[in-house]
């Protein structure tokens, strides 16, 4: 049986057809888990430990690793070991031998996680997948940093234990979803709108006819982005940020829960000749679990200004009796760089597109955003705009590409 995986940079999820329905894979009680891995000493490696070959089988690598929402919970209880947060966002970057090995690893637990809860839940050994690629992964190195993201996520596939695995650009897999939807045929423009890249994509659906993808684009920004962006504007002046001479990109690394060696080179900072309050307070973000503390508050803030004017954060675990008050005001000016950026795209894709579509389809996280929601229809005023599921819509569209893989294999 094959299954559509949404790895995705925030979180991820996976799901297949069972008897003609849409059937998604559950963790614990959840359609979907946070991307993030707990480990509690060192990176074990995979391909050392046996392999669990049925959906009965106990997992050797459970003992290991911890995912979601508990892999976080588990770090910020005891202090120490190793949380990894969006992995995806890593696989593009420039990276020595050793640092790929560890990404490798990494990857492969959380597709032996998927493979693994989908065996269990559909009663058979799951070993084939359709898995969902951003249009261009965030990278330093352009597209060869996509080709090696995509290179990585193969090979950990494969120690996971899958038989062959294919990919299908997020756009295109949220159109397929989109494309059950509509009974007459029609042109439409996806816009997935995700926790770490943005992707469009301009395609023919409908009707009786398969799904025809004609045209995509992307941009390597999203969600995490909106939550780095309102750390910097609402707390860290709290740290000294444009107080102290401390240099603005400490700042910026301390933000940055998903980049591994920019929380190592934060971490690695003295500030013991920075004046107080701030020297105490970011020696305490230096502690274990306090960035990724920071960051849980900086995402529960912007999600409380989507629908409140105010919001108050609690930053006590860095300086008692500290907080701050957040308003409607900073996240828009904090999201307004990834607005502008998206815009910039959007009118790309207005300039480019082979006609004007019939509607727009909205999914991906960040679409939740009132702010972003409102720039997608500021860009396409005249159109009219279809809201999906912002969670789901992606792997719902991966869910009908493995049935088709399934139905071509057979």
């Amino acid at each position: 049986m094959h299954i559509g995986i949404d790895f995705g940079t925030s979180y991820t999820a996976a799901a297949t057809f069972v008897d003609g329905e849409l059937t998604h894979v559950t963790f614990g009680d959840a359609k979907q888990f946070r991307t993030a891995v707990f480990f509690p000493e060192v990176v074990p490696d995979p391909t050392k430990r046996r392999a669990a070959d049925t959906a009965a089988a106990t997992v050797e690598s459970f003992e290991d690793a911890l995912f979601g929402d508990e892999a976080v919970a588990a770090y910020l209880e005891y202090g120490d070991g190793n949380l990894i947060e969006s992995p995806k966002s890593m696989l593009g970057f420039r990276m020595d031998a050793q640092v790929r090995r560890v990404i490798v690893h990494i990857a492969t637990y959380v597709l032996e996680h998927i493979r693994l809860a989908a065996s269990r839940q559909l009663g058979e050994n799951v070993r084939t997948a359709v898995i969902g690629r951003p249009v261009h992964f965030r990278s330093s190195m352009g597209e060869k940093g996509s080709e090696q993201a995509v290179e990585i996520i193969r090979e950990a596939a494969a120690v996971a234990g899958f038989d062959s695995v294919s990919f299908l650009e997020e756009p295109a897999a949220a159109a397929m979803h989109y494309h059950k939807r509509l009974s007459h045929r029609q042109t439409a423009l996806i816009v997935d709108i995700g926790g770490g890249t943005t992707d469009v994509a301009f395609a023919e659906l409908g009707g009786d006819e398969l799904p025809r993808i004609v045209r995509t684009w992307g941009l390597a920004k999203g969600g995490t982005d909106l939550d780095v962006n309102l750390s910097m504007r609402a707390f860290m002046p709290e740290l000294g940020n444009n107080v102290t001479r401390v240099p603005v990109h400490h700042f910026v690394e301390a933000a940055s829960v998903h980049n591994l060696p920019k929380q190592r080179e934060f971490r690695r900072q003295d500030y013991r000749f920075v004046d107080e309050p701030w020297r105490s307070r970011l020696q305490a973000l230096q502690q274990p679990g306090a960035t990724t503390r920071l960051n849980q508050t900086a995402e529960r803030s912007k999600i409380a200004l989507s629908s409140r004017d105010r919001t108050e954060a609690d930053l006590g675990f860095l300086d008692p009796g500290l907080g701050v008050s957040i308003v409607r005001d900073d996240m828009n000016e904090a999201a307004e760089p990834f607005v502008e950026r998206m815009q910039r795209l959007l009118a790309e894709v207005r300039e480019e597109w082979p006609s004007v579509p019939a509607s727009i389809f909205l999914t991906g996280g960040t679409s939740r955003s009132p702010i972003v929601k409102e720039a997608v229809r500021r860009s396409f005023p005249d159109i009219p705009m279809v809201e999906g599921d912002p969670s789901l819509g992606v792997v719902s569209g991966l869910a009908v590409a493995a049935t088709e893989r399934d139905a071509t294999s057979a």
